[in-house]
């Protein structure tokens, strides 16, 4: 049976802060839920946002492998501005398809969670840059 691989090297000590806004989001869940706003509204903006935060940072990580820059460039943007599309949409369709509250509370919890993402995104970015060889 082959040990598992884990260099210890490549363990990113920041995981949870890199993904603070999808741990609030989860662990929001049931006191948004309890607390009586539209349920519909926030399963449909938290789903959208964590199917779009996983997809963004697998494109990220493809992007981050990729040597080509024209490449990486022309994902990076491709995957941003498709995550803001398809975030919107989700908002528009659960506000048409079902009450104006629940497009509310989607729009409101898609803005929460941006934000958090946002945030934390400008803490970790002095931190990700590498330094400057001798």
């Amino acid at each position: 049976m082959p040990a598992a691989s884990a260099d210890p090297a490549r363990v990113d000590p920041l995981v949870f802060v890199r993904y603070l806004d999808v741990v609030l989001l989860i662990l929001a869940t049931p006191f948004v839920l309890v607390l009586g706003a539209p349920a519909t509204g926030y399963l449909a903006g938290a789903g959208g946002w964590l199917l779009t935060r996983f997809a963004g940072a697998a494109v990220d990580r493809y992007v981050a492998r990729s040597g080509n820059y024209r490449t990486a460039l022309g994902l990076g943007m491709a995957s941003a501005v498709l995550r803001a599309w398809l975030v919107g949409l989700t908002i528009l369709a659960v506000g048409l398809l079902a009450e104006r509250e629940d497009g509310l509370t989607a729009g409101v919890t898609v803005l929460v969670a941006f934000t958090v993402y946002f945030a934390t995104a400008l803490v970790l970015r002095p931190l990700e840059r590498k330094p400057p060889r001798p």
